[in-house]
């Protein structure tokens, strides 16, 4: 009996699970902002952005 619930205790318990799960979140995050910067960055959402940005602008009210 007691050797079942050390098991079950072994294949319940989520020690240190927390710290891989944090890791694994900084990474994706980390590589979410590099995409989005190099998409941001990039020439067609710049020149669209600058358009959009224009057209505001000079709109006649």
């Amino acid at each position: 009996m007691e050797l079942r619930v050390r098991i079950m205790h072994a294949v319940v318990a989520d020690d240190g699970m927390s710290t891989a799960e944090y890791a694994i979140g900084t990474i994706a995050a980390a590589a979410f902002g590099a995409v989005l910067y190099g998409v941001v960055t990039g020439d067609s959402i710049v020149n669209a952005l600058t358009k959009i940005i224009d057209r505001a602008l000079n709109t006649a009210v």
